[in-house]
């Protein structure tokens, strides 16, 4: 069975910092890009940041420097560490592959608030 699980999310303050980690069971891992998205109340799910086979990295505008994306193929995970995070970055954060999708997992809510 092919299933994402992520994890780390929280409430934290503006310019705060969390750590997300997504684990993959079953499916292929080391040769897919790996993504994560993010969807706000209301909506749309956006992408936040990709990582390819060979660790190239790339990011949406809005991260603007502030996360890091990186994956350990050994655990299957990959991570997104988030620095200087503000209000407007609330949101379920989801990982998954690209180009097509396994099934989503639930998620990880990430809430920045005074």
């Amino acid at each position: 069975q092919v299933q994402f699980v992520e994890s780390g999310g929280g409430l934290v303050q503006p310019e705060g910092s969390l750590t997300l980690t997504c684990r993959l069971s079953g499916g292929i891992f080391v040769t897919n890009t790996m993504v994560w998205y993010r969807q706000a109340p209301r909506k749309e799910r956006e992408l936040v940041a990709s990582i390819d086979r060979y660790r190239a990295a790339s990011y949406a505008d809005f991260v603007e420097g502030r996360f890091a994306i990186s994956r350990d193929n050994t655990q299957r995970t990959v991570t997104l560490q988030m620095y200087n995070l503000q209000p407007e970055d609330t949101a379920v954060y989801y990982c998954n592959k690209s180009p097509s999708s396994y099934p989503w997992g639930q998620g990880t809510l990430v809430a920045v608030s005074p």
